[in-house]
């Protein structure tokens, strides 16, 4: 009966995490008609994560019943603040920008680099130094990147494009480093609520200082052949591919834990380079697509080598699931 419940839990954890990943895959094909209607990535980023805190904040509250006393510590604002300037505002605003030079899977496929900045930040600071495996899904993920980029053709590529897809890299791997510290003791649904907020207020912050255009439309926005108002895909960012993207995502984490939970996430490249072939008809190029499954086949030889490490007390060392 155990191995039955224990099954039935890894099924149901699977499946979650799936939907986490169809979810979160569809913020590119979704944003891109609103950027090309006039949208600014920042205003754009603002509001999907603005509404995805709104509606993960009745949970939140739920879940802080009893740890309220742990807002008062100021460890816990500097990694609220950290995760959600950096893992959530400068991830997906990244990745938007990254959008609107390059193809929705070039960017993703970019941003999922991350984890291996994340073994190299390990390497480099902790002194953890890889193992083969690690170093050959390092090797492969670099030569998927040059297929990316498609260096071997005369095709021309934005670099600012790849600029901004590699700082949603990096802005990833903050989130695996950082969400994987549960040193403030929060609850992850507050964690994540929290930090979404203090991000969309630091974007609105910098849309009226002027620091990055915010700009907003009213027109009908083009989405998968059809035309559709403009809070049609607001909705849908903010609802779907936050909300309850990062919602699904935390439940799959504590139902498979970490390891698991973040190599199931790698489907969301895949997924959103089916999204973006749903709602835009833009595919990469088959040099390109091979490139992404060498970045893939790199990550997952990462994950494969990592060791198990039991958990006796929060640490920056194993990364958490995660999401753009």
């Amino acid at each position: 009966m155990a191995n039955q419940v224990s099954s039935r839990r890894l099924a149901v954890g699977l499946l979650i995490a799936l939907f986490s990943a169809v979810a979160f895959g569809s913020s590119g094909g979704v944003a891109k008609g609103l950027l090309d209607s006039g949208w600014s990535p920042a205003a754009a980023v603002t509001l999907r994560i603005l509404i995805g805190a709104l509606v993960l904040l009745p949970l939140a509250a739920v879940e802080m019943r009893g740890h309220w006393e742990l807002l008062r510590r100021r460890r816990t604002w500097v990694h609220v603040a950290l995760f959600g300037a950096l893992a959530v505002a400068g991830c997906q605003l990244f990745f938007f920008l990254a959008v609107t030079h390059l193809t929705v899977g070039v960017a993703l496929m970019l941003e999922y680099l991350g984890p291996i900045l994340v073994v190299l930040w390990l390497w480099a600071v902790r002194s953890q130094t890889p193992r083969a495996l690690t170093l050959a899904g390092i090797g492969l993920a670099l030569t998927g990147l040059l297929l990316v980029l498609d260096v071997f053709s005369d095709a021309q590529i934005s670099m600012i494009g790849v600029l901004w897809g590699l700082l949603a890299a990096v802005g990833l791997a903050v989130f695996f480093l950082v969400g994987a510290d549960e040193s403030t003791g929060l609850p992850p649904l507050a964690f994540t609520s929290l930090a979404m907020l203090l991000g969309a207020a630091a974007l609105a912050l910098a849309g009226a200082l002027g620091a990055v255009p915010f700009e907003m439309a009213a027109d009908d926005v083009p989405l998968a052949g059809a035309v559709v108002p403009w809070w049609v895909p607001v909705l849908w960012l903010g609802i779907i591919a936050a909300g309850v993207a990062y919602a699904t995502g935390v439940i799959a984490a504590r139902r498979l834990q970490a390891k698991l939970a973040s190599f199931v996430g790698l489907t969301e490249v895949l997924f959103a380079v089916a999204w973006a072939w749903l709602l835009l008809g833009e595919l990469p190029a088959i040099i390109q697509l091979l490139g992404g499954l060498l970045i893939l086949a790199g990550v997952v030889c990462i994950r494969l080598d990592e060791p198990s490490r039991p958990r006796v007390q929060p640490d920056l060392t194993t990364p958490a699931a995660a999401r753009t």
